[in-house]
């Protein structure tokens, strides 16, 4: 889908082969290997054409064979998470200079000299969304609490049956945004059909900004970008890692539960727990409160700016 939204963007996009190799069965390896070194050569040829001044690579195994391909090039590499992932390990080896959305990251690298903490960089429309305009997006009411289900893009399927199980009790009392990702929207659609109009689902929201304004609590998983966007909003959270990526995300939850920010929801207590969880959190508005001015504190609007500042360095250089 990062095509069709740099597209949207209009922006230009060039794809290459790629595939990931750690945790790869010994049959598929080859097969993976070989892509990578057509990537490595596609890379060489859009590297050739675009000519660029500096590199600059989030991690992934898709950015290992342009960055070999760039070599000896200035690059800059950025790492979302708190704690990089193989990919990122590697690539930051190369980079001349590493960007990280939190201090807590430094202590996964060595060369401290060539570290910048820019904080996690998130796009500049979600600033004007405020809590009436997002309410009014959904055409929700201000005197109900509203509760924002996260998927992600693609979906996340263990949420989503939590969120159906529960979905006629949470709209008994709550307003709920639920963004389903696309792989369970036909299934979603068809089974909440007759809920009322306090339930509102989506595959994927562009206009995401209105759902962390509007909501007074998120459930989502706890990818990177929890470290950039729910802090802009100040929007309490509860956190549920992605048990097979669960020790990345888990991580980067407990970075804000141990700041007081959210609350960790196991992926295997979803069914039984996450009515109660709401439930409890909403019931609590003092504690609520906390949470939110705890998320808040922890923004850094700046991010998209420090890292701009740091690849033109490095161009310039």
């Amino acid at each position: 889908m990062e095509e069709n939204l740099v597209k949207r963007a209009g922006l230009q996009f060039e794809a290459i082969p790629a595939a990931g190799v750690h945790g790869v069965s010994l049959r598929k390896l080859p097969g993976n290997v070989m892509r990578l070194w057509k990537g490595y050569w596609q890379s060489r040829k859009i590297l050739k054409n675009f000519q660029p001044d500096v590199l600059f690579f989030t991690g992934g195994y898709v950015a290992i064979p342009m960055a070999l391909a760039g070599l000896p090039r200035q690059s800059l590499c950025y790492v979302p998470d708190i704690e990089p992932g193989l990919a990122l390990k590697i690539l930051t080896r190369w980079s001349d200079h590493i960007a990280l959305s939190v201090e807590d990251s430094r202590r996964y690298f060595k060369r401290q000299e060539k570290i910048t903490v820019t904080g996690y960089p998130i796009r500049s429309d979600l600033a004007s969304w405020t809590k009436e305009k997002g309410l009014e997006y959904f055409g929700f009411s201000a005197a109900t609490p509203t509760v924002l289900f996260l998927g992600g893009s693609s979906g996340a399927r263990s949420i989503n049956i939590a969120v159906l199980a529960n979905a006629e009790a949470l709209t008994a009392d709550y307003q709920v945004i639920h963004i389903t990702g696309h792989l369970d929207w036909d299934s979603i659609q068809q089974k909440t059909r007759n809920l009322s109009a306090r339930y509102q689902a989506f595959p994927y929201l562009h206009e995401i900004g209105a759902a962390f304004a509007a909501a007074d609590l998120v459930v989502s998983r706890s990818g990177a970008s929890i470290l950039g966007e729910y802090p802009a909003f100040g929007l309490p959270a509860v956190l549920v890692p992605y048990p097979y990526a669960w020790r990345y995300q888990k991580t980067n939850a407990d970075f804000l539960t141990a700041r007081g920010a959210a609350i960790l929801l196991e992926d295997q207590k979803l069914q039984t727990d996450l009515l109660t969880t709401v439930q409890g959190l909403l019931m609590d508005p003092e504690r609520l409160k906390r949470m939110s001015s705890a998320m808040k504190a922890l923004s850094q609007p700046q991010a998209a700016e420090r890292i701009g500042a740091l690849l033109l360095d490095l161009a310039e250089g």
